[in-house]
């Protein structure tokens, strides 16, 4: 019996001894498996950040590129040629947002002021409505302001008046355009110039070498090409402010229209009662 129990006992303690040792072997597996896990996420880490600086620096290196190329085509189109076509594109420009920033001022909701010109008459008289136009911003309010300065004199006399401060409203929007016009047209004149001036030097060259050499002629033809391109780049964008800038007229004007009218009609009624 009492061997019985010490076999017991031995088989226990190497049970024992074999789970702690395979207890010990399964926390050192799982210790190097997150070790592992942890230096790969690491490596993914500096991966993914050397990749954004990768992709950051390529975006700076294109866009350094992209200067560096107009630049050196600026140079070789010749200095000269190159800068008339900066100068109406910049010109050209300036009058552009000028133009653009003074429509977009005198952009005014007409069936507002209408309402608020109808209600100033029923309260106020003509003098309360032009008081309402005075502070109203915009074209339309002008036109109402004369119309309404010569509303003691009859609707004859108002439609008359309203028709020719609306010619002269017209023509404050329309101020700028024929020099806008002149620089889309200007822009590729200059460059078709820098063409023959090109083509000229070109063959003066050749002239000079008694030889037809490609070497001789590239350069002039390289010229003439890029002054070609940037004035009608030039042209290209300043027709595309162009007929934005009209078309924001044609729309005011039909405003001007619509609201004189509606003007007209609001006289007529307040004189009838």
């Amino acid at each position: 019996m009492k061997k019985l129990f010490a076999l017991a006992a031995i088989l226990g303690m190497f049970m024992f001894g074999v789970n702690q040792q395979t207890y010990a072997q399964n926390e050192g597996d799982t210790a190097a498996t997150v070790q592992t896990d942890t230096t790969a996420a690491d490596n993914a880490a500096v991966t993914n950040d050397a990749a954004t600086d990768d992709t950051a620096a390529a975006e700076e290196g294109n866009n350094g590129e992209l200067h560096k190329v107009i630049k050196e085509k600026f140079i070789e189109g010749g200095p000269f040629f190159m800068s008339f076509v900066l100068i109406a594109l910049i010109l050209g420009l300036a009058l552009s947002i000028e133009r653009i920033i003074y429509l977009n001022l005198a952009t005014t909701n007409t069936d507002k002021l209408l309402a608020k010109v109808e209600e100033a008459l029923e309260t106020g008289g003509i003098e309360a409505a032009k008081e309402v136009c005075r502070n109203t911003r915009g074209p339309v309010a002008s036109i109402f302001y004369q119309g309404l300065s010569r509303a003691d004199q009859g609707i004859e006399v108002v439609e008359k008046s309203v028709e020719a401060y609306g010619s002269v409203q017209m023509g404050l929007l329309e101020r700028g355009l024929t020099w806008i016009s002149l620089f889309i047209a200007l822009a590729p004149m200059l460059g078709f110039m820098g063409t023959v001036i090109g083509m000229i030097d070109a063959f003066d060259k050749i002239q000079a070498a008694g030889d037809v050499n490609a070497g001789l002629v590239a350069g002039g033809i390289k010229i003439a090409l890029i002054t070609t391109v940037s004035g009608l780049i030039v042209a290209m964008i300043l027709q595309i402010f162009y007929n934005y800038i009209a078309s924001k007229i044609d729309a005011l004007v039909s405003n001007m229209e619509d609201a004189s009218i509606s003007l007209i009609d609001i006289l007529v009624k307040y004189q009838n009662r």
